[in-house]
């Protein structure tokens, strides 16, 4: 589309990449947030989800390389109760993480947000239930080993190997991958424009 906005993607996740391009819409530029990321005092997890998305779409819709872009910004978190769960860092946080997993039924929540080179700003969450069986340790010790719980919300990929421990999920699929795509794409059509950047847009 000739003439038209950049489109921006504030976040460095390859798997928001890949969900994007899964459905045409191509970023002109993928730009680093750099924000923190740790939940404020009491924060619940939806809000927590929201914020994160916003201040990720702001902090990069203020870089010089983003100006007069259309910018998304995304969060994606996993909640057991009110309870946030970290991105696994190490093998004792993934662990603990399946552990507390095993055998219940958790929210994976994504957040995101659009702002425009208008002022424009949209945003919204996506709730997907995903319920795991009950795990041995043997299952989580070789899960450990695959090392793709790196990173991960709550230590886990879904598109991964860990695919064998879902014993059922209601909601988005593609939201526990990294992106709700159908939540995505309606706030991109909702502003009028399709942003799928210069190359490959639909």
């Amino acid at each position: 589309m000739p003439g038209a906005s950049l489109f921006v993607l504030a976040s460095l996740s390859p798997r928001r990449r890949d969900l994007l391009a899964q459905i045409g819409r191509i970023p002109d530029l993928i730009l680093n947030p750099g924000i923190d990321e740790t939940p404020a005092k009491g924060e619940l997890p939806e809000a927590h989800a929201l914020r994160l998305a916003r201040e990720k779409a702001m902090s990069v819709a203020r870089l010089p390389e983003a100006a007069g872009a259309i910018v998304l910004g995304a969060d994606t978190v996993v909640a057991c109760g009110r309870r946030i769960l970290p991105k696994a860092a190490d093998e004792k946080t993934a662990r603990d993480c399946l552990a507390l997993l095993s055998g219940r039924r958790h929210r994976v929540i994504g957040g995101i947000a659009v702002l425009t080179p208008h002022g424009a700003a949209v945003s919204r969450t996506c709730i997907t239930i995903v319920g795991f069986k009950r795990l041995a340790a043997a299952e989580i010790e070789r899960y450990i080993e695959t090392g793709e719980w790196q990173g991960k919300a709550g230590g886990y990929a879904i598109q991964g190997r860990a695919a064998v421990f879902v014993r059922f999920l209601r909601g988005s699929y593609s939201n526990v991958v990294g992106l709700p795509l159908f939540e995505t794409e309606r706030l991109l059509e909702g502003l009028g424009r399709a942003a799928g950047g210069r190359g490959e847009g639909p």
